[in-house]
């Protein structure tokens, strides 16, 4: 579908959304809360922690109470698409992956939290996709697609998992997502899929013949009026630095695949963003939902404040447009809007991280940041 003359294309995106343990202890339909962590045996310690940080939870909560005032911010800006890295899966299965520090998994009778947002896509190329087995894998996939909320980056077996997400977008186009994982994020070379062995979409290094590979992949699916976003689970945990390689990468994705959004997560914290030729790269989103609250780690680099990214562009070019991002804290396993001193830190930590490449925001009167680039303000 060719798009109208005036149209522009508005995502959604965000970093890890992590449902599982304590927060599905919290929803409706908790789960069994058998842990096999060295420090934790039962998700409901990951409730007490936090409650012991911040006060009580009702429960059960509500499906819509992790998303809270991200709720209100979805609907006043309407996005187009709506698109997250989901890295719990969503099974009932127990086959544990032996030797791994933590799994994460949300009772299937739960994925109503999802809903509840009118998540368009998740993205499912990471390093807790396989925690509970290929069984908690496939069944995640099973669940999603049977309500309609479109997957990519994993799968029964490799061409499932290299398939990208088409999400049409009325009048306007449609985004195409693809979606990869990389080992920098932890994940092992052997959950990559196989012709005849589930999977996720396991990158095979950071290298230009890797972004010539993903450029045939968009080729065959690209359209006019496409908007095409190449979602990455890569490198650390915590820390700002960007590493020479997931830089030059994501270079080649624009030039050499057309990619539109390079949309980059596993940094348990915001990292720093770059605009290169009019399209924007997202180094790491940080965590949008998790269970934390209350274990004292990293507090330097406060883990417990979120972002909403608004990305518009042009549909008929893919061209970067407009950006703002609306600063959220994580509390009680509820997303609250952040104090207006918690949104200029972030601000001004973007600002630090994006200054070598000419990005630099602005708190506006609402608590929202807009990004500004290039010759712009």
């Amino acid at each position: 579908m060719q798009p109208d003359g005036d149209a522009s294309i508005t995502l959604f995106l965000c970093g890890d959304v992590m449902t599982g343990r304590g927060i599905d202890q919290a929803l409706p339909h908790a789960g069994s809360a058998e842990l096999y962590e060295r420090y934790v045996r039962s998700a409901t310690g990951y409730v007490d922690f936090a409650e012991q940080a911040n006060g009580p939870i009702p429960r059960p909560v509500g499906f819509a109470y992790p998303w809270g005032d991200a709720l209100v911010e979805l609907e006043r800006r309407s996005p187009d698409a709506r698109i997250i890295n989901l890295e719990t899966t969503i099974t009932s299965s127990d086959d544990y992956r032996k030797g791994g520090r933590i799994h994460y998994r949300m009772h299937p009778d739960n994925v109503a939290c999802l809903t509840a947002a009118d998540i368009d896509c998740c993205v499912l190329a990471n390093n807790h996709m396989l925690d509970w087995g290929y069984a908690g894998l496939l069944q995640t996939v099973k669940t999603l697609r049977g309500v309609r909320v479109a997957t990519a980056g994993a799968g029964r077996d490799r061409t499932e998992a290299e398939a990208p997400a088409i999400l049409p977008i009325p009048g306007k186009g449609r985004v195409i997502v693809l979606a990869f994982g990389s080992t920098t994020s932890g994940i092992p070379r052997g959950w990559a899929a196989a012709e005849n062995r589930p999977g996720v979409n396991l990158l095979e290094d950071l290298s230009a013949a890797t972004a010539r590979r993903i450029a045939r992949t968009v080729q065959r699916v690209k359209r006019p009026g496409d908007v095409i976003v190449a979602s990455i689970h890569w490198g650390d945990n915590w820390g700002y630095a960007i590493p020479a390689e997931q830089r030059a990468f994501a270079h080649a994705l624009i030039d050499d695949a057309a990619i539109d959004v390079v949309h980059g997560h596993s940094s348990h914290h915001p990292k720093g963003m770059e605009v290169y030729k009019e399209r924007l790269i997202l180094y790491g989103c940080g965590d949008f939902l998790n269970d934390y609250e209350g274990i004292g780690k990293h507090e330097e680099f406060r883990g417990d404040l979120a972002l909403m990214y608004f990305v518009s562009m042009d549909a008929r070019t893919g061209r970067l447009s407009r950006l703002d991002l609306v600063p959220l804290r994580i509390r009680r396993f509820r997303l609250q809007r952040a104090s207006r001193e918690e949104a200029q830190w972030l601000g001004d930590l973007l600002d630090r991280e994006g200054k070598a490449w000419g990005l630099r925001t602005r708190l506006n009167d609402d608590g929202a940041l807009s990004a500004q680039w290039g010759t712009q303000g």
